[in-house]
């Protein structure tokens, strides 16, 4: 008999631990976690502080986004009452709001100025904004509601950096815009403000010449695409030289008569200091940025540049022996 009573104790005390193993193995079930993931959780919440969620965890593996990949987003107060503008050094090209707590939109007769306010006379929830810019920057803002923000008119700047012990950028640069195809925005910047700042004349057989006015197409360089046609406007003359528009064009060669000119007008990229007036006796320069084209044996371009009310036009031919003679541009020596 006491046999008996001893197996019966054993016998419960196994069913005890097994129901107390399949417990726990219940538990961990339900929670979908394990030990290990429960000390990473808690690590996470010792960095990241009390108010940290992740989100009820992720399915499969993953990684957690480090603030080493974080763009620092720029304090913005927002009120009814008054309007914040915000300057940016390239015209915009994309914004989003994070709910309808505010109103944004584009100045009136100013592409790069972007005016923002609260929809409600007060809000309590903070929310954000994201601009991008057509030079490829990227900025966002953590948007709060004051009665009277402290600034209304703010000027972005094109840094890379802001020289703060965090090397990240404020706005990261690293958009690729469509129209550009596989080239950085930032990069194109940088070639056309080389190209600019080096000046050099490479080509000195394409021009014209009159009225006190001289055209030139100093040098063509190729990147990644992308054409670079560096020009020269010459105002040696004591009248101003207004212009009116900057064109590239792929005409045919020989036209017969009674046949209308075909036309194949091409919209240039992006372009490095397009003045709109040469003043007397002085001179000015732009690169234009194009995408890359050949000409056909039986056309050329023709590129002109307008006098506004005025006669002094000037273009120049530039053959297709020309363009696929274009310098190469070594990225690693862009200053």
């Amino acid at each position: 008999m006491k046999t008996i009573t001893k197996l019966f104790v054993v016998a419960v005390a196994l069913f005890g631990a097994a129901t107390a193993v399949n417990a726990k193995t219940v538990k961990n079930t339900y929670n979908n976690v394990s030990s290990d993931t429960e000390t990473v959780a808690e690590h996470d919440m010792n960095v990241y502080g009390a108010n940290y969620t992740d989100g009820d965890k992720f399915d499969g593996l993953t990684r957690k986004v480090g603030f080493d990949r974080m763009i620092p987003p720029h304090a913005l107060e927002v009120c009814y009452n008054k309007t914040t503008h915000i300057i940016f050094p390239a015209e915009i090209t994309y914004v989003d709001l994070g709910n309808e707590n505010l109103v944004a939109g584009l100045a009136d007769g100013a592409k790069n100025v972007l005016r923002v306010k609260s929809a409600f006379k007060s809000f309590k929830q903070e929310t954000n904004l994201s601009v991008i810019t057509e030079d490829g920057s990227y900025y966002t803002f953590n948007v709060k509601f004051a009665k009277e923000p402290l600034l209304l008119s703010i000027e972005m700047t094109d840094f890379l950096h802001d020289g703060e012990a965090v090397n990240r950028p404020n706005n990261a640069q690293e958009i690729y815009l469509e129209k550009l195809g596989q080239e950085s925005p930032m990069l194109v910047k940088l070639i056309m403000k080389s190209i600019y700042k080096q000046n050099k004349r490479e080509i000195k057989h394409i021009g014209s010449k009159r009225f006190g006015v001289q055209f030139l197409l100093k040098s063509i360089y190729t990147n990644n695409g992308l054409l670079y046609f560096h020009t020269e406007l010459k105002n040696t003359s004591n009248i101003t030289f207004d212009i009116d528009f900057v064109s590239f064009k792929i005409v045919d060669k020989k036209v017969i008569k009674r046949t209308a000119m075909q036309e194949q007008v091409l919209e240039p990229l992006r372009a490095q200091n397009y003045v709109t007036v040469v003043h007397g006796k002085s001179t000015e320069h732009t690169v234009f940025a194009l995408e890359k084209f050949t000409i056909p044996d039986d056309k050329q371009l023709v590129i002109e540049v307008a006098e506004k009310e005025g006669g002094r036009h000037q273009s120049f031919v530039v053959d297709n022996e020309d363009i696929v003679r274009a310098n190469v541009i070594d990225e690693l020596s862009i200053q």
